[in-house]
């Protein structure tokens, strides 16, 4: 995928949720909430500091990420469903 997020922006691409619980029910779609984990696809080059200095994201590709249900702007790219969002909309990572 040729994308690249300005900025201090990230894609990410939200993992399915399970759907099946522990207990065997099966949660059928309607009654799925969106999901809050979600993987890097591509990263900004960062933001501009007050002095113009470029400084990095601590965020890179690849990695899962945990996010708000709410947050960011979701896009279609051909035919995938990703999330647009700012470094300091992520919640947390997974330590790998």
């Amino acid at each position: 995928m040729n994308i690249r997020p300005l900025a201090d922006r990230i894609l990410i691409r939200r993992l399915e949720a399970q759907d099946e619980v522990r207990g065997g029910i099966i949660i059928p779609d309607t009654a799925k909430e969106k999901p809050t984990e979600g993987e890097v696809v591509a990263v900004g080059p960062g933001r501009l500091s007050k002095e113009g200095k470029r400084v990095a994201l601590e965020i890179a590709r690849g990695d899962r990420v945990l996010i708000g249900k709410y947050s960011g702007t979701e896009v279609k790219i051909k035919g995938d469903d990703y999330v647009i969002l700012r470094e300091d909309d992520v919640l947390a990572t997974f330590s790998k």
